[in-house]
């Protein structure tokens, strides 16, 4: 064992000691039973929509019990961070109101990212090797590979442990030399488990477990600079020193749970429950897979934000994903019941975004016109602003092409989904918007003679007659397709179609189109009272 002057001599001579950091950071004030939760993102890349499903459970878990929930950056992995990551975070955190309860601003136990609490680790990485629990290892990545090679050649299981850890019981010399020639060198946990034992423990999801312990004497702290710690221990430290219980995480970290309660036990700390959170998956053909981030767009928290889904649609659906007795209650009620841990499932749910789809449109559908256009400007600001722009500057139109076949009926239209919808759906009721066709021998005409086109659009605008209490709006439509040798049924049409260029619906798709650059829209007549005398006439006579 190391001398503890030799030990001391690797680190900072005015580095604090353990209780430093326990006095620093002393037991929450909290009532009994509170929970104390994190989220604790690596920014190596997007945030996930699973961490978006996990974040929520631990929010939800820690506000319903009257605890705190954090959110902690893990950015141990430098290498491998990328610099917008934390925005990312924070702009999908913020729209999912899943934003935490305490950061650097406005808490006591930050800080919450990982790279500024390098010496808290030093600390207790100090403490490990003066008890002889940990140990300098100058193992190079050449020295590894031989090892791998002759655990394979053997039949050993992969790792570094037993009499394949070399260095674990070096001399105090053979460590003297190798610092004394500035040899790099990482800790390692000298771990105390042994082959052959299985240990178990209690997940607050799956149950009791039981595993085979951990014998690996996992890397503790890095070789390069800044020093920073693994995982393995970063988390034991900050979860016991921000008094985090439980541990809510991905599925993933299970098989660890050994070994994070052999470093629990070695630091000195109260073990910590935990509860593992299976993944969200999709279904490809066949067979399920987790959802991933190289092939499915859907996996990202942005793609969410960018294509406008309500915030609240997407939490209740994630809702009813962790305890599927939230899916069958009304959404206000589904966000305001408690999840509960023991009604999460073992099997990763399945991510269906045509069930997201319709969820969200039955969300928007109990909005009020008022309500989707606040809404929606909120979110065009950014995503769509010319868009924005002119729905803010012409509100009273948009409340009026948003009351059609919404207000006052039984089944209102679902045609909003999401935000980025009201573009295709709702766009063309805007002049500054709407492009107005001026050929008759457009597509979306369906092939009719043009010059029958052009009769149409010159004798409706001629006769125009704008909708009201009293009159039949679409009978200036039959008449004038009559007058030009339209079928009055497609039943007609169908019996004899050289007879006819086509049926009053061919009529009256040329009108539509033209009103709305579109073959399907909501009832014309209502479309067309929305639109007003003058913008109708405007766009019946562009076409030429």
């Amino acid at each position: 064992m190391l001398s503890q002057s030799v030990i001391d001599s690797l680190f900072a001579p005015d580095l604090p000691g353990p209780e430093h950091w326990e006095h620093r950071y002393p037991p929450r004030d909290l009532p009994e039973g509170a929970a104390v939760t994190r989220f604790a993102p690596s920014p190596t890349g997007f945030l996930h929509i699973g961490g978006v499903y996990t974040a929520m459970i631990n929010a939800d878990l820690a506000r319903n019990s009257g605890g705190r929930y954090l959110v902690r950056i893990e950015d141990t992995d430098q290498a491998r961070t990328v610099a917008e990551a934390t925005a990312q975070f924070a702009q999908g955190f913020a729209y999912f109101d899943i934003s935490p309860d305490e950061d650097d601003l406005t808490g006591h136990y930050g800080p919450y990212t990982q790279s500024a609490r390098c010496d808290i680790y030093l600390s207790y990485v100090r403490e490990l090797l003066r008890q002889g629990k940990a140990y300098p290892c100058f193992a190079s990545k050449d020295d590894l590979a031989d090892i791998a090679r002759r655990q394979k050649a053997a039949g050993a299981l992969p790792g570094y442990y037993g009499t394949w850890a070399t260095w674990r019981d070096a001399t105090p010399e053979q460590v003297a030399e190798k610092l004394a020639a500035g040899e790099p060198y990482v800790v390692r946990f000298r771990s105390p488990g042994t082959a052959g034992v299985r240990v178990g423990f209690t997940d607050l999801i799956r149950g009791e477990l039981t595993a085979d312990d951990n014998r690996n004497d996992v890397v503790i702290l890095k070789s390069t600079e800044p020093r920073l710690p693994t995982y393995h221990l970063a988390h034991a430290v900050d979860d016991h020193l921000m008094r985090i219980n439980p541990v809510i995480r991905a599925e993933e970290w299970l098989s660890s749970v050994p070994l994070h309660h052999q470093l629990f036990d070695a630091l000195g700390f109260e073990r910590v429950r935990y509860a593992h959170v299976a993944p969200l998956m999709k279904q490809a053909g066949g067979s399920r897979r987790k959802l991933s981030k190289r092939h499915d767009p859907e996996s990202s928290v942005g793609y969410y934000i960018e294509q406008g889904y309500p915030a609240q649609a997407v939490q209740y659906y994630l809702r009813g994903l962790a305890n599927g007795r939230l899916a069958e209650m009304p959404l206000p009620e589904a966000l305001a019941t408690p999840i509960q841990l023991s009604d999460c499932g073992t099997a990763g749910p399945l991510i269906d975004m045509v069930k997201l789809d319709d969820i969200s449109a039955d969300y928007i559908a109990t909005l009020t016109g008022e309500q989707i256009i606040d809404r929606y400007i909120n979110w065009a600001d950014f995503w769509d602003a010319e868009l924005a722009t002119v729905v803010a500057d012409h509100r009273p139109l948009a409340l009026r092409a948003l009351s059609i076949e919404r207000e006052g009926v039984e089944n209102p239209r679902k045609d909003l989904r999401k935000w980025s919808d009201f573009r295709p759906v709702y766009g063309y009721f805007f002049a500054e918007i709407f492009e107005p066709l001026t050929t008759a021998d457009d597509s979306r005409f369906g092939g009719l003679d043009p010059a029958l086109v052009k009769a149409l659009a010159s004798g409706f605008a001629d006769g125009y007659t704008e909708p009201g209490p009293e009159v039949e709006w679409f009978a200036q439509i039959r008449d004038l397709a009559a007058g030009l040798g339209f079928a009055p049924n497609q039943k007609a049409y169908k019996q004899d179609p050289s007879a006819f260029p086509g049926s009053i619906r061919e009529a009256s798709q040329v009108v539509r189109v033209l009103l709305t650059g579109t073959q399907r829209s909501p009832d014309l007549a209502q479309v067309a009272g929305a639109l007003g005398r003058d913008e109708v006439l405007a766009r019946i006579r562009a076409v030429g």
